[in-house]
Protein backbone atom coordinates (compact mmCIF):
# COMPACT_ATOMS: atom_id res chain seq x y z
CA UNK A 1 0.00 0.00 0.00
CA UNK A 2 1.31 3.50 -0.85
CA UNK A 3 1.13 4.58 2.82
CA UNK A 4 3.87 2.08 3.68
CA UNK A 5 6.10 3.81 1.12
CA UNK A 6 5.44 7.46 1.92
CA UNK A 7 4.95 7.23 5.72
CA UNK A 8 8.06 5.88 7.50
CA UNK A 9 7.23 2.99 9.81
CA UNK A 10 3.66 2.68 8.58
CA UNK A 11 2.66 -1.00 8.65
CA UNK A 12 -0.32 -2.74 7.06
CA UNK A 13 0.26 -6.14 8.68
CA UNK A 14 -2.63 -8.00 10.27
CA UNK A 15 -3.36 -7.68 13.98
CA UNK A 16 -1.95 -11.16 14.64
CA UNK A 17 1.25 -10.42 12.71
CA UNK A 18 1.75 -7.15 14.56
CA UNK A 19 1.29 -8.89 17.90
CA UNK A 20 3.60 -11.80 17.04
CA UNK A 21 6.41 -9.61 15.73
CA UNK A 22 8.27 -9.69 19.06
CA UNK A 23 8.15 -5.92 19.58
CA UNK A 24 5.63 -5.29 22.40
CA UNK A 25 4.79 -1.83 21.05
CA UNK A 26 4.66 -2.50 17.30
CA UNK A 27 0.85 -2.67 17.30
CA UNK A 28 0.67 0.45 19.50
CA UNK A 29 2.91 2.36 17.10
CA UNK A 30 0.83 1.27 14.11
CA UNK A 31 -2.41 2.39 15.78
CA UNK A 32 -0.85 5.63 17.00
CA UNK A 33 0.23 6.50 13.44
CA UNK A 34 -3.22 5.70 12.02
CA UNK A 35 -4.96 7.69 14.74
CA UNK A 36 -2.56 10.59 14.30
CA UNK A 37 -3.36 10.76 10.59
CA UNK A 38 -7.08 10.45 11.36
CA UNK A 39 -6.82 13.36 13.80
CA UNK A 40 -4.85 15.40 11.26
CA UNK A 41 -7.89 15.29 8.98
CA UNK A 42 -10.81 14.96 11.38
CA UNK A 43 -9.34 17.57 13.71
CA UNK A 44 -9.85 20.18 10.99
CA UNK A 45 -13.56 19.96 11.85
CA UNK A 46 -12.87 21.51 15.26
CA UNK A 47 -10.62 24.23 13.83
CA UNK A 48 -13.30 25.21 11.31
CA UNK A 49 -15.95 25.42 14.01
CA UNK A 50 -13.79 27.38 16.43
CA UNK A 51 -12.82 29.83 13.70
CA UNK A 52 -16.34 30.49 12.40
CA UNK A 53 -19.04 29.51 14.91
CA UNK A 54 -18.70 32.61 17.07
CA UNK A 55 -18.62 34.95 14.09
CA UNK A 56 -21.64 33.33 12.45
CA UNK A 57 -23.32 33.31 15.84
CA UNK A 58 -22.94 37.09 15.99
CA UNK A 59 -24.67 37.33 12.58
CA UNK A 60 -27.46 34.79 13.11
CA UNK A 61 -28.22 35.01 16.84
CA UNK A 62 -31.50 36.70 17.85
CA UNK A 63 -29.64 38.50 20.67
CA UNK A 64 -25.99 39.29 21.31
CA UNK A 65 -26.00 37.22 24.52
CA UNK A 66 -26.37 34.14 22.31
CA UNK A 67 -23.39 35.00 20.08
CA UNK A 68 -21.26 32.10 21.32
CA UNK A 69 -24.16 29.64 21.70
CA UNK A 70 -23.11 27.77 18.51
CA UNK A 71 -19.70 27.08 20.07
CA UNK A 72 -21.38 26.20 23.36
CA UNK A 73 -23.59 23.76 21.44
CA UNK A 74 -20.41 22.34 19.91
CA UNK A 75 -18.92 21.76 23.35
CA UNK A 76 -22.19 20.46 24.82
CA UNK A 77 -22.32 17.97 21.95
CA UNK A 78 -18.95 16.67 23.14
CA UNK A 79 -20.18 16.58 26.72
CA UNK A 80 -23.38 14.70 25.85
CA UNK A 81 -21.47 12.10 23.84
CA UNK A 82 -18.51 11.41 26.12
CA UNK A 83 -19.97 8.71 28.38
CA UNK A 84 -22.24 7.01 25.78
CA UNK A 85 -19.36 6.90 23.27
CA UNK A 86 -16.94 5.41 25.78
CA UNK A 87 -19.41 2.76 26.98
CA UNK A 88 -20.47 1.91 23.44
CA UNK A 89 -16.85 1.39 22.35
CA UNK A 90 -16.35 -0.87 25.36
CA UNK A 91 -19.07 -3.09 23.84
CA UNK A 92 -18.55 -2.84 20.07
CA UNK A 93 -14.85 -1.90 19.88
CA UNK A 94 -12.80 1.14 18.96
CA UNK A 95 -12.98 0.89 15.16
CA UNK A 96 -16.80 0.60 14.78
CA UNK A 97 -17.24 3.35 17.36
CA UNK A 98 -14.89 5.77 15.64
CA UNK A 99 -16.51 5.10 12.26
CA UNK A 100 -19.94 5.82 13.76
CA UNK A 101 -18.54 9.05 15.17
CA UNK A 102 -17.35 9.99 11.68
CA UNK A 103 -20.86 9.57 10.27
CA UNK A 104 -22.20 11.84 13.02
CA UNK A 105 -19.53 14.44 12.26
CA UNK A 106 -20.32 14.47 8.55
CA UNK A 107 -24.00 14.91 9.34
CA UNK A 108 -23.13 17.84 11.60
CA UNK A 109 -21.20 19.61 8.85
CA UNK A 110 -24.09 19.27 6.41
CA UNK A 111 -26.69 20.43 8.96
CA UNK A 112 -24.56 23.46 9.90
CA UNK A 113 -24.21 24.34 6.23
CA UNK A 114 -27.99 24.09 5.83
CA UNK A 115 -28.42 26.41 8.83
CA UNK A 116 -26.19 29.04 7.23
CA UNK A 117 -28.02 28.74 3.89
CA UNK A 118 -31.40 29.10 5.60
CA UNK A 119 -30.15 31.83 8.00
CA UNK A 120 -31.53 29.60 10.78
CA UNK A 121 -29.67 30.15 14.03
CA UNK A 122 -31.17 27.09 15.72
CA UNK A 123 -30.52 24.75 12.78
CA UNK A 124 -26.95 26.03 12.72
CA UNK A 125 -26.65 25.28 16.45
CA UNK A 126 -27.94 21.73 15.84
CA UNK A 127 -25.21 21.27 13.24
CA UNK A 128 -22.51 22.50 15.61
CA UNK A 129 -23.92 20.22 18.34
CA UNK A 130 -23.45 17.20 16.05
CA UNK A 131 -20.00 18.45 15.03
CA UNK A 132 -19.15 18.66 18.73
CA UNK A 133 -20.36 15.11 19.20
CA UNK A 134 -17.80 14.08 16.62
CA UNK A 135 -15.14 15.94 18.60
CA UNK A 136 -15.93 13.69 21.56
CA UNK A 137 -15.20 10.59 19.48
CA UNK A 138 -11.89 12.05 18.29
CA UNK A 139 -10.95 12.87 21.88
CA UNK A 140 -10.87 9.11 22.54
CA UNK A 141 -8.15 8.69 19.91
CA UNK A 142 -5.58 9.54 22.58
CA UNK A 143 -6.90 6.91 25.00
CA UNK A 144 -7.21 4.36 22.20
CA UNK A 145 -3.53 4.85 21.37
CA UNK A 146 -2.68 3.96 24.96
CA UNK A 147 -4.81 0.80 24.94
CA UNK A 148 -2.20 -1.40 23.26
CA UNK A 149 0.91 0.42 24.51
CA UNK A 150 3.26 -0.65 27.26
CA UNK A 151 3.40 1.72 30.27
CA UNK A 152 6.76 3.05 29.06
CA UNK A 153 5.47 3.87 25.58
CA UNK A 154 2.04 5.13 26.67
CA UNK A 155 2.88 8.88 27.03
CA UNK A 156 4.60 8.83 23.62
CA UNK A 157 1.62 7.07 22.02
CA UNK A 158 -0.69 9.78 23.35
CA UNK A 159 1.68 12.50 22.13
CA UNK A 160 1.97 10.94 18.68
CA UNK A 161 -1.79 11.01 18.27
CA UNK A 162 -2.13 14.60 19.43
CA UNK A 163 0.68 15.56 17.04
CA UNK A 164 -1.79 14.87 14.26
CA UNK A 165 -3.61 17.98 15.36
CA UNK A 166 -0.67 19.99 14.01
CA UNK A 167 -1.73 19.21 10.45
CA UNK A 168 -5.33 20.01 11.39
CA UNK A 169 -4.10 23.43 12.50
CA UNK A 170 -3.24 24.20 8.88
CA UNK A 171 -5.91 22.20 7.09
CA UNK A 172 -8.86 23.74 8.96
CA UNK A 173 -7.94 27.42 8.56
CA UNK A 174 -7.02 26.92 4.93
CA UNK A 175 -10.43 25.39 4.31
CA UNK A 176 -12.01 28.44 5.99
CA UNK A 177 -9.93 30.96 4.02
CA UNK A 178 -10.22 29.27 0.63
CA UNK A 179 -13.76 27.87 0.84
CA UNK A 180 -15.64 30.69 2.59
CA UNK A 181 -16.57 32.27 -0.77
CA UNK A 182 -16.46 29.08 -2.84
CA UNK A 183 -20.24 29.02 -3.32
CA UNK A 184 -21.52 32.27 -4.88
CA UNK A 185 -23.97 34.05 -2.59
CA UNK A 186 -23.45 31.48 0.18
CA UNK A 187 -20.60 32.89 2.27
CA UNK A 188 -19.22 30.51 4.91
CA UNK A 189 -21.19 27.48 3.64
CA UNK A 190 -18.13 26.04 1.89
CA UNK A 191 -16.04 25.42 5.04
CA UNK A 192 -18.78 23.32 6.66
CA UNK A 193 -19.13 21.20 3.54
CA UNK A 194 -15.35 20.94 3.49
CA UNK A 195 -15.43 19.59 7.04
CA UNK A 196 -17.55 16.64 5.90
CA UNK A 197 -14.97 15.75 3.25
CA UNK A 198 -11.99 15.73 5.62
CA UNK A 199 -13.95 13.62 8.13
CA UNK A 200 -14.65 11.10 5.36
CA UNK A 201 -10.93 10.91 4.57
CA UNK A 202 -10.20 10.54 8.29
CA UNK A 203 -12.44 7.50 8.45
CA UNK A 204 -10.17 5.80 5.91
CA UNK A 205 -7.31 5.82 8.43
CA UNK A 206 -9.59 4.60 11.20
CA UNK A 207 -10.37 1.60 8.99
CA UNK A 208 -6.65 0.75 8.99
CA UNK A 209 -6.35 0.46 12.79
CA UNK A 210 -5.93 -3.00 14.33
CA UNK A 211 -7.46 -3.98 17.67
CA UNK A 212 -6.87 -7.31 19.40
CA UNK A 213 -9.48 -8.94 21.57
CA UNK A 214 -8.97 -8.12 25.23
CA UNK A 215 -6.71 -10.63 26.95
CA UNK A 216 -8.76 -11.99 29.87
CA UNK A 217 -6.12 -14.50 30.95
CA UNK A 218 -4.44 -12.12 33.40
CA UNK A 219 -5.87 -10.93 36.65
CA UNK A 220 -5.29 -7.25 35.77
CA UNK A 221 -7.33 -7.57 32.57
CA UNK A 222 -10.42 -8.66 34.50
CA UNK A 223 -10.22 -6.31 37.51
CA UNK A 224 -13.08 -3.84 37.55
CA UNK A 225 -13.34 -1.79 40.71
CA UNK A 226 -16.37 0.31 41.58
CA UNK A 227 -16.15 3.82 40.16
CA UNK A 228 -16.46 5.20 43.70
CA UNK A 229 -13.18 3.48 44.56
CA UNK A 230 -11.35 4.69 41.47
CA UNK A 231 -12.29 8.33 41.93
CA UNK A 232 -10.95 8.34 45.49
CA UNK A 233 -7.39 8.05 44.18
CA UNK A 234 -5.67 11.44 44.73
CA UNK A 235 -3.81 11.18 41.43
CA UNK A 236 -7.06 10.50 39.55
CA UNK A 237 -8.74 13.52 41.15
CA UNK A 238 -5.81 15.77 40.26
CA UNK A 239 -5.48 14.38 36.73
CA UNK A 240 -9.15 15.04 36.01
CA UNK A 241 -9.02 18.46 37.69
CA UNK A 242 -6.01 19.59 35.64
CA UNK A 243 -7.58 18.23 32.48
CA UNK A 244 -10.81 20.07 33.21
CA UNK A 245 -9.23 23.37 34.15
CA UNK A 246 -6.60 23.47 31.38
CA UNK A 247 -9.13 22.60 28.67
CA UNK A 248 -11.76 25.00 30.02
CA UNK A 249 -9.22 27.83 30.27
CA UNK A 250 -8.08 27.18 26.71
CA UNK A 251 -11.63 27.05 25.38
CA UNK A 252 -12.68 30.19 27.25
CA UNK A 253 -9.99 32.29 25.57
CA UNK A 254 -10.05 30.60 22.17
CA UNK A 255 -13.83 31.00 21.88
CA UNK A 256 -13.68 34.71 22.62
CA UNK A 257 -10.57 35.51 20.57
CA UNK A 258 -12.19 35.65 17.07
CA UNK A 259 -15.06 37.79 18.40
CA UNK A 260 -12.63 40.07 20.24
CA UNK A 261 -10.45 40.50 17.16
CA UNK A 262 -13.21 40.98 14.57
CA UNK A 263 -16.09 42.57 16.51
CA UNK A 264 -14.30 44.41 19.33
CA UNK A 265 -11.10 45.46 17.56
CA UNK A 266 -12.16 45.51 13.91
CA UNK A 267 -9.54 43.13 12.53
CA UNK A 268 -10.29 40.95 9.49
CA UNK A 269 -11.57 37.39 9.37
CA UNK A 270 -8.20 36.38 7.93
CA UNK A 271 -6.39 37.89 10.93
CA UNK A 272 -8.58 36.05 13.40
CA UNK A 273 -8.49 32.77 11.44
CA UNK A 274 -4.69 32.86 11.24
CA UNK A 275 -4.61 33.57 14.97
CA UNK A 276 -6.63 30.41 15.57
CA UNK A 277 -4.36 28.54 13.17
CA UNK A 278 -1.21 29.41 15.10
CA UNK A 279 -3.00 28.71 18.35
CA UNK A 280 -3.85 25.19 17.16
CA UNK A 281 -0.28 24.74 15.89
CA UNK A 282 0.89 25.58 19.40
CA UNK A 283 -1.66 23.14 20.84
CA UNK A 284 -0.30 20.19 18.89
CA UNK A 285 3.28 20.90 17.76
CA UNK A 286 4.75 20.14 21.23
CA UNK A 287 3.21 16.66 21.00
CA UNK A 288 6.28 15.54 19.04
CA UNK A 289 8.29 15.81 22.24
CA UNK A 290 5.80 16.08 25.14
CA UNK A 291 5.91 12.31 25.68
CA UNK A 292 9.70 12.44 25.94
CA UNK A 293 9.50 15.37 28.38
CA UNK A 294 7.09 13.40 30.55
CA UNK A 295 9.36 10.35 30.46
CA UNK A 296 12.34 12.48 31.49
CA UNK A 297 10.86 14.94 34.00
CA UNK A 298 7.62 13.31 35.11
CA UNK A 299 3.96 14.22 34.68
CA UNK A 300 3.77 16.69 37.58
CA UNK A 301 6.65 18.88 36.39
CA UNK A 302 5.35 18.98 32.82
CA UNK A 303 1.85 19.84 34.09
CA UNK A 304 3.33 22.66 36.15
CA UNK A 305 5.16 24.05 33.11
CA UNK A 306 1.86 24.03 31.22
CA UNK A 307 0.14 26.04 33.92
CA UNK A 308 2.98 28.61 33.89
CA UNK A 309 2.51 29.09 30.14
CA UNK A 310 -1.24 29.54 30.58
CA UNK A 311 -0.45 32.24 33.12
CA UNK A 312 1.85 33.97 30.63
CA UNK A 313 -1.04 33.98 28.14
CA UNK A 314 -2.96 36.22 30.55
CA UNK A 315 0.02 38.57 30.96
CA UNK A 316 0.58 38.95 27.21
CA UNK A 317 -3.13 39.35 26.51
CA UNK A 318 -3.33 42.20 29.00
CA UNK A 319 -0.31 43.92 27.45
CA UNK A 320 -2.10 45.18 24.33
CA UNK A 321 -4.73 44.83 21.60
CA UNK A 322 -2.49 44.53 18.54
CA UNK A 323 -2.70 41.50 16.24
CA UNK A 324 0.71 40.46 17.58
CA UNK A 325 -0.59 40.51 21.18
CA UNK A 326 -3.60 38.39 20.24
CA UNK A 327 -1.50 35.89 18.32
CA UNK A 328 1.20 35.65 21.02
CA UNK A 329 -1.43 35.10 23.73
CA UNK A 330 -3.09 32.40 21.63
CA UNK A 331 0.23 30.65 21.02
CA UNK A 332 1.04 30.61 24.74
CA UNK A 333 -2.47 29.35 25.40
CA UNK A 334 -1.94 26.43 23.02
CA UNK A 335 1.49 25.53 24.40
CA UNK A 336 0.22 25.58 27.98
CA UNK A 337 -2.80 23.46 27.10
CA UNK A 338 -0.64 20.81 25.45
CA UNK A 339 1.75 20.30 28.35
CA UNK A 340 -1.00 20.31 30.98
CA UNK A 341 -3.52 18.24 29.04
CA UNK A 342 -1.18 15.52 27.72
CA UNK A 343 0.25 15.06 31.22
CA UNK A 344 -3.23 14.87 32.72
CA UNK A 345 -4.32 12.33 30.10
CA UNK A 346 -1.26 10.15 30.78
CA UNK A 347 -1.98 10.31 34.51
CA UNK A 348 -5.61 9.27 33.99
CA UNK A 349 -4.40 6.30 31.90
CA UNK A 350 -2.28 5.20 34.88
CA UNK A 351 -5.30 5.14 37.20
CA UNK A 352 -7.36 2.31 35.73
CA UNK A 353 -7.14 -1.33 34.65
CA UNK A 354 -8.05 -2.45 31.11
CA UNK A 355 -11.56 -3.59 32.10
CA UNK A 356 -12.23 -0.16 33.63
CA UNK A 357 -11.39 1.89 30.53
CA UNK A 358 -14.93 2.54 29.36
CA UNK A 359 -16.34 4.00 32.55
CA UNK A 360 -13.17 5.84 33.65
CA UNK A 361 -12.40 7.47 30.31
CA UNK A 362 -16.08 8.31 29.78
CA UNK A 363 -16.32 9.94 33.21
CA UNK A 364 -13.10 11.88 32.61
CA UNK A 365 -14.25 13.35 29.31
CA UNK A 366 -17.75 14.01 30.64
CA UNK A 367 -16.30 16.09 33.47
CA UNK A 368 -13.79 17.81 31.19
CA UNK A 369 -16.37 18.84 28.61
CA UNK A 370 -18.90 19.70 31.30
CA UNK A 371 -16.63 22.46 32.52
CA UNK A 372 -15.58 23.36 28.98
CA UNK A 373 -19.23 23.86 27.97
CA UNK A 374 -19.73 26.26 30.90
CA UNK A 375 -16.53 28.08 29.96
CA UNK A 376 -17.70 28.38 26.36
CA UNK A 377 -21.01 29.92 27.39
CA UNK A 378 -19.32 32.20 29.91
CA UNK A 379 -16.89 33.31 27.22
CA UNK A 380 -19.64 34.95 25.18
CA UNK A 381 -21.11 36.69 28.21
CA UNK A 382 -17.74 37.95 29.42
CA UNK A 383 -16.70 39.11 25.94
CA UNK A 384 -19.98 40.92 25.28
CA UNK A 385 -20.18 42.70 28.63
CA UNK A 386 -16.56 43.01 29.74
CA UNK A 387 -14.44 42.65 26.64
CA UNK A 388 -11.22 40.78 26.03
CA UNK A 389 -9.63 41.63 29.37
CA UNK A 390 -12.63 40.27 31.26
CA UNK A 391 -12.16 36.94 29.48
CA UNK A 392 -8.47 36.85 30.39
CA UNK A 393 -9.23 37.72 34.02
CA UNK A 394 -11.45 34.65 34.31
CA UNK A 395 -8.37 32.47 33.80
CA UNK A 396 -6.75 33.61 37.04
CA UNK A 397 -9.03 31.73 39.51
CA UNK A 398 -9.04 28.68 37.23
CA UNK A 399 -5.25 28.52 37.24
CA UNK A 400 -5.27 29.09 40.99
CA UNK A 401 -7.46 26.01 41.48
CA UNK A 402 -5.15 23.98 39.25
CA UNK A 403 -2.12 24.96 41.33
CA UNK A 404 -3.96 24.01 44.52
CA UNK A 405 -4.78 20.58 43.02
CA UNK A 406 -1.11 20.00 42.21
CA UNK A 407 -0.02 21.01 45.71
CA UNK A 408 -2.53 18.57 47.21
CA UNK A 409 -1.18 15.73 45.06
CA UNK A 410 2.45 16.48 45.91
CA UNK A 411 1.58 16.64 49.62
CA UNK A 412 -0.22 13.29 49.37
CA UNK A 413 2.71 11.68 47.57
CA UNK A 414 5.20 12.91 50.17
CA UNK A 415 2.99 11.63 52.98
CA UNK A 416 2.83 8.20 51.35
CA UNK A 417 6.60 8.21 50.78
CA UNK A 418 7.21 8.89 54.49
CA UNK A 419 4.74 6.19 55.50
CA UNK A 420 6.38 3.71 53.09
Amino acid sequence: MFLAVFIPGFDVMSTAALLQDGDPDKLARHNARCLSLALALGGANSTINFALDGILGSQLAPSRELTTLPITAFVVGSLATAIPASLLMARIGRKPGFLLGGVIGMTGGLVAAAGVIASSFWLFCLGTFLAGSYLSWTQFFRFAAADTATPAFRPKAISWVLAGGLAAAFIGPQIVINAKDALPGLTYVGPYIGSTLVILLSMGFIALTRWPKMDTSSREATISRPLSEIIRQPRFVVAVAIGMLSYAAMNLVMTAAPVAMVVQCGYSITDSTLGIQWHVVAMYAPSFFTGSLIARYGKIKVMSAGLVLLGLCVVVGYAGYSVAHFWAALVLLGLGWNLAYVSATALVADCHHPAERGKVQGLNDFLVFGLVSLASLASGILQNYGGWHAVLSALVPMLGLAVIALVILLTSQRRLARAG
